[in-house]
């Protein structure tokens, strides 16, 4: 396929969870995407292998999203191996219950480094590889614990102030990038589930109690998610730029 013609995307943290199944939606004949992810080299092996199935193109790419040189070079892999860039998700991340009063700097600079500063750095090194292209789109996976502050619900300090920030950049960027066509976004995804075996922040017990309380009654799903981010990726979504949509099943 001539590399002009295809629409290639970064995905973030995709080796599971909510960037696998991105990369997943957003797998189709026509496109090719580069995979991130720190160090589960067989987890993104895996989705590499469902892109293909899908009839795209795949490379992935494995390090730390918190090194301030790796999204340049993310940017560089995928407009080097694909001939240029359409879309940016980042979906890399984790999440730090460390409570207010116990945290330090080191705790708090962990989550903005690989949130904001990631987000910052990757949309930087992006916006002069999308502008000029067709229905370009930057992606930002933010978290319903930027909204969410609750005594019955556990906390997520620096987490939450590392995705309100994302947030906010996000907001700014999508006026700054607007004349180029370039629109910005962001997902705010409620509690979704994990992929078997992976670490969880809460118990079963917990996320029993977390399901009870979800208006449409149960946890979401990373296709829930990936859904809304294939939307907001797509040429449909033209219109839409500068917002935060939450995927939450009705949580408040």
């Amino acid at each position: 396929m001539d590399q002009a013609a295809r629409r290639v995307a970064l995905v973030t943290g995709a080796a599971s969870g909510i960037g696998a199944a991105t990369a997943r939606r957003l797998a189709a004949p026509g496109t090719a995407i580069l995979l991130h992810t720190r160090k589960n080299a067989e987890g993104l092996d895996r989705v590499a292998a469902a892109v293909h199935e899908a009839g795209a193109e795949a490379a992935t790419m494995l390090g730390d999203i918190a090194d301030p040189a790796l999204p340049d070079a993310l940017v560089a892999e995928a407009v080097s191996r694909f001939g240029g860039l359409d879309v940016v998700v980042h979906a890399a991340g984790f999440a730090d219950r460390t409570p207010v009063a116990g945290m330090d700097d080191a705790v708090l600079r962990k989550s903005l480094d690989a949130v904001l500063f990631a987000f910052l750095r990757l949309a930087r090194a992006a916006l002069p590889r999308l502008a000029g292209r067709p229905a370009p789109r930057i992606l930002a996976v933010s978290s319903f614990v930027a909204h969410t502050f609750r005594t019955d619900s556990t906390g997520f300090p620096a987490s939450a102030a590392a995705k309100a920030g994302m947030e906010a950049l996000v907001r700014a960027l999508a006026v700054e990038a607007a004349p180029q066509g370039i629109t910005v976004n962001a997902v705010a995804p409620g509690y979704t589930r994990k992929d078997p075996g992976a670490h969880a922040a809460l118990t079963q017990a917990q996320w029993d109690a977390v399901a009870a309380r979800i208006p449409l009654g149960r946890l979401g799903t990373p296709e829930d998610v990936a859904a809304m981010i294939g939307f907001l990726a797509s040429e449909h979504a033209g219109y839409v730029t500068g917002q935060v949509i939450h995927v939450n099943g009705g949580l408040v």
